[in-house]
């Protein structure tokens, strides 16, 4: 999950500038083999500073979960990146248990670790860890998690923009006063960020919401199913839906087919993953837009950003990552059926200009 962007009414390469979640498993080695390939690592040709200077450097990526096709791709991205970084990297994944991933926070935090990433999670859950890490000299840096924390580094996709981005086609495609549904969550940075948007659209649109529904799980997509179905059945009438991070979109995309809605009824999602290409350019699919990242880029960004900040050159307590507004039109155009298509197609995906340096040898796409 993330923050979006752009007005894309009609999508071209020109219009779509950037402004488009049991227990703790490590693992030190590269992305997995899938078809999301990472490219392979640019060479560095600097000096390593300290501490890469001296040898591998012990880092630990807490998640609130790696569930879903984004999350397992953007993991990747940073595995990647830290092998080719020469970084230890130990994951925890707390499956969406919030209490587990403050006792991996716990752990990650008395495993000797240089530097700690954390991907998600409840500020309320781990405000308490993130605080003992920064006052034990734990670089911290996190990615989509609020804090207010001095001398922690936030990462984040651009959630505004990427709502507004996709918004502007929906506003488009469905006019003036239609009648809407909603699948969203409180409680998490970039869904909340998404959710400001999308109530200030709804009241310029005119838009009358007939529901919201939503729930985040370690199944995100299949536990929506129901939810969507039972509302849909409810109010049958409605136009358009918003479910502003993939896994809620999918299962949106399930419920209206389920339902056979879906010459009737659009999906306007976020985040963008092979499966969701794959969703999105089906035959009689509702799923017509969406904006995002590449999540395996952002994943291997995040980990530059932590590097940086381990070596005393970042100089910044912030880095965003723009998005790239992305319509289902424009897929089946181009063809398009996987991420490597799709970064060939949209170079602004490619984030390998952000927090680099040339002692780095950079995975980004």
């Amino acid at each position: 999950m993330s923050r979006a962007r752009l007005p894309l009414a009609a999508l071209s390469l020109a219009s779509v500038s950037a402004l488009v979640l049991s227990g703790c498993s490590q693992s030190t080695d590269a992305s997995k083999n899938t078809a999301d390939t990472a490219a392979s690592p640019s060479a560095a040709t600097g000096k390593k500073p300290a501490p890469f200077s001296a040898g591998a450097v012990k880092v630990a990526l807490v998640r609130q979960s790696g569930a879903g096709d984004y999350f397992e791709q953007w993991g990747n991205g940073a595995k990647a990146q830290a092998k080719a970084l020469g970084i230890d990297l130990t994951v925890y994944d707390a499956q969406a248990d919030n209490a587990k991933q403050a006792t991996d926070l716990s752990s990650a935090i008395n495993s000797g670790a240089k530097a700690i990433i954390i991907d998600h999670g409840f500020p309320a859950t781990i405000q308490p860890e993130i605080d003992q890490a920064v006052k034990k000299g734990i670089k911290v840096v996190v990615y989509d998690v609020d804090t207010s924390t001095k001398g922690v580094v936030s990462t984040e996709q651009d959630d505004a923009s990427m709502a507004q981005a996709v918004l502007d086609v929906m506003a488009t495609k469905l006019g003036k006063n239609a009648k809407v549904g909603y699948v969203n969550v409180a409680g998490y940075a970039a869904l909340d960020k998404r959710n400001t948007v999308w109530a200030k659209e709804l009241a310029a649109q005119g838009w009358k919401q007939q529901f919201k529904v939503g729930k985040v799980t370690d199944s995100t997509a299949t536990d929506n199913v129901p939810l969507v179905s039972a509302a849909l059945t409810q109010h049958a009438d409605v136009t358009g839906v918003f479910a502003p991070y993939d896994e809620l979109a999918k299962g949106t995309v399930l419920a209206v087919q389920n339902k056979k809605l879906q010459d009737k009824v659009k999906v306007f999602g976020a985040d963008v993953s092979n499966a969701d290409i794959q969703q999105m350019t089906a035959a009689d699919s509702p799923w017509v837009a969406t904006a995002g990242t590449d999540p395996s880029a952002v994943g291997a960004a995040v980990v530059r950003t932590a590097a940086l900040e381990l070596a005393g050159q970042l100089n910044k307590t912030s880095v965003e990552f723009p998005a790239v507004a992305i319509t289902q039109d424009f897929l089946r155009e181009k063809k398009i059926e996987n991420m490597d298509q799709l970064r060939t197609a949209l170079p602004a995906l490619n984030l390998s200009q952000v927090s680099t340096a040339d002692w780095i040898s950079n995975v980004a796409h």
